[in-house]
């Protein structure tokens, strides 16, 4: 009896600790994702399993454990090898979490794109080719940027085609043609005029929790004048490989930092999740 009782103490120790090794891995070194669509074509595709380094830019750690509608994310991020730099292919959570026209964490709701551009950064899209005045080498698919650009624009269905913040008269930015846009980083300070109200709302909401109107002239915070105002928080600027189908910061916005989950460095295992059928040349592949 006393040698059953010490077999199944000793199996229950070392459950414990396989699962609290296991949790500690996907908290602080590495997770994996399902890629659910082909928004990320031909880079990733549906079914492919990706692994997730969260060394890069650091883990984030959760400071409260309370996650759902109107509840802030509160978190701190374990210091990284280095900043997310462009070209990077980043998991994060996306940055309209419960589709209500303003940024906020939703917890189990993810995307992975492009990091097309990063805190400071002005991005644009010429001819249907990404640009960033800070990286003069292609960014992202560039064949696919190709066919975006072959493409007329009464092939693309005009909900497509049209880019934030979808005010055709100040801007009429599309997915041919947008920008330049700079990315905020934290310590910049701009002026609210018509034009940055347009562009920075969500991320001046998303910082003060307040609302943000623009009546007689001039910003209003919660019905106060606010004539400029200095970001608190970096942002990034991502984008989906397959770009003529990929739901991004094109049409949502900005990204901050802290919604950031890590960068993914290769595709563990793939399958077709209809048919599913392996893809053994994707297993083990690196993503760049």
């Amino acid at each position: 009896m006393r040698r059953i009782l010490k077999y199944l103490t000793w199996t229950l120790g070392g459950g414990c600790l396989l699962f609290a090794g296991w949790l500690l891995l996907r908290i602080f070194l590495c997770d994996q994702f399902v890629v659910p669509s082909d928004s990320m074509n031909p880079t990733l595709i549906a079914g492919d399993r990706i692994l997730v380094n969260k060394l890069i830019a650091g883990a984030r750690i959760y400071k409260k454990l309370e996650f759902g509608k109107d509840i802030p994310l509160r978190s701190f991020r374990t210091p990284g090898i280095r900043k997310v730099g462009v070209n990077d292919v980043v998991v994060f959570n996306a940055p309209r979490g419960y589709d209500r026209n303003r940024i906020e964490f939703r917890i189990n709701y993810v995307y992975s794109k492009r990091c097309i551009g990063t805190p400071g950064d002005s991005v644009s899209v010429r001819d249907g080719y990404f640009r960033n005045n800070r990286h003069p080498g292609p960014i992202g698919d560039t064949g696919q940027q190709r066919r975006l650009h072959e493409t007329p624009d009464s092939l693309i269905p005009r909900k497509v085609l049209r880019a934030m913040p979808f005010d055709d008269r100040l801007f009429g930015w599309t997915i041919r043609n947008f920008g330049p846009l700079c990315v905020p980083q934290a310590g910049t300070r701009i002026a609210l005029d018509l034009r940055n109200y347009k562009l920075y709302r969500q991320a001046i909401e998303y910082e003060t929790g307040g609302k943000l109107t623009y009546s007689g002239g001039q910003a209003l915070l919660d019905k106060q004048p606010l004539p400029e105002y200095t970001f608190r928080c970096d942002y990034y600027f991502f984008c989906g490989d397959n770009v003529s189908d990929s739901k991004d910061s094109r049409y949502l916005g900005f990204v901050p930092e802290e919604f950031i989950i890590g960068v993914v460095r290769r595709i563990s295992f793939s399958e077709d999740p209809d048919t599913h059928h392996r893809r053994p040349d994707r297993w083990w592949k690196r993503v760049e």
